[in-house]
């Protein structure tokens, strides 16, 4: 089940990383403003960490042992 008025906004890190937030905000918030402190807020580090840690090279297959 989703959530109803969440909005997906793209924000860049300093080092021009990007990530994506979803966020629902108030009908008379600044986006502008809200992304500018999101962005300082947001963990650059950990979510370059985790991105790296998801494309781990498989280098060919394992076969499996049949027990006899």
């Amino acid at each position: 089940m989703a959530i109803p008025n969440v909005k997906r906004y793209r924000i860049s890190g300093p080092d021009g990383d990007t990530a994506t937030i979803m966020a629902v905000l108030p009908k008379d918030a600044n986006v502008d403003e809200y992304l500018k402190e999101a962005s300082s807020r947001f963990d650059w580090k950990g979510h370059k960490e985790s991105k790296a840690n998801v494309f781990k090279i498989r280098v060919g297959q394992q076969k499996q042992k049949k027990a006899k």
